[in-house]
């Protein structure tokens, strides 16, 4: 499995595991965020997706399949120990990582995501694959930020993800075959053995990732942090200030080992 990845940035190492359907040919992207500003970040299209290798026909991955692609990852960059940023599906993908690969992880924020299992699971994205466009958007857009169930909402975020959408090529076997580890994804029995230090970051008006499954995965994590942003499943583009508490922890913990 080959994987496409890009570099950019100085500083502490910096991986950021994209969420469902992100590759790095399209906004928004984790280079869109500032973390690059201030650490030597890496992103990377996750197996089946962008430039990444691509599936002809069906595949059953697992999501330990993806968190040990993202330890590959480390490894290609010449990383022992980094922080990790997971959004959303990155964010599951993380946990995996937290739990199968403890060593590789010096701190981790864990946005907008969910354990599945007890701690509750994110909204079915799978039931939306094959959906005519317009019904995908009148379903996808109000989960993805609560607010936006009233159409007169103005958000530029709003806005972006309408014009992608709306241009978005049917789903292929890869895209498929993500969708499916994440509607069986379930971490929540397992995060108590996580040591790492831990940000959960929620949006209050997250109708993909609600934040009761924030609030499910901080209480199993050993002392792990709960931040919670006025803003929906992309408050990291629509709340300035996340990106920079997040990117203020991960930096907190190497420097001082708290």
């Amino acid at each position: 499995m080959r994987l496409y990845a890009e570099r950019q940035g100085e500083g502490l190492p910096l991986l950021f595991i994209s969420g469902t359907g992100a590759t790095l040919a399209a906004p928004p992207r984790g280079f869109d965020l500032s973390f690059a500003s201030r650490f030597d970040m890496v992103c990377y299209d996750q197996r089946g997706l962008g430039r990444s290798d691509r599936p002809t026909s069906a595949q059953s991955w697992t999501m330990a399949d993806y968190a040990d692609d993202a330890a590959c990852v480390l490894d290609w960059a010449g990383w022992e120990t980094g922080a990790v940023v997971g959004v959303s599906f990155g964010g599951m993908v993380a946990q995996e990582l937290l739990v199968r690969h403890p060593g590789r992880v010096d701190s981790a924020a864990l946005v907008c995501t969910s354990s599945g299992g007890e701690g509750g699971a994110s909204y079915p994205l799978h039931e939306l694959t094959d959906l005519p466009i317009e019904d995908n958007l009148a379903t996808y857009l109000p989960i993805m930020d609560t607010r936006w169930a009233d159409p007169t909402t103005e958000d530029p975020l709003r806005d972006l993800l309408t014009q992608l959408l709306a241009r978005r090529p049917a789903p292929d076997a890869g895209n498929r075959a993500q969708l499916e580890a994440r509607r069986t994804h379930d971490t929540f029995g397992r995060l108590s053995s996580i040591t790492t230090p831990v940000l959960v970051a929620a949006g209050r008006y997250d109708g993909i990732a609600p934040l009761s499954n924030s609030e499910a995965i901080a209480s199993q994590i050993p002392g792990a942090i709960l931040k919670v942003y006025d803003g929906g499943h992309g408050f990291l583009y629509q709340v300035p200030q996340s990106v920079t508490d997040v990117a203020d922890f991960v930096t907190r913990v190497v420097h001082t080992g708290a």
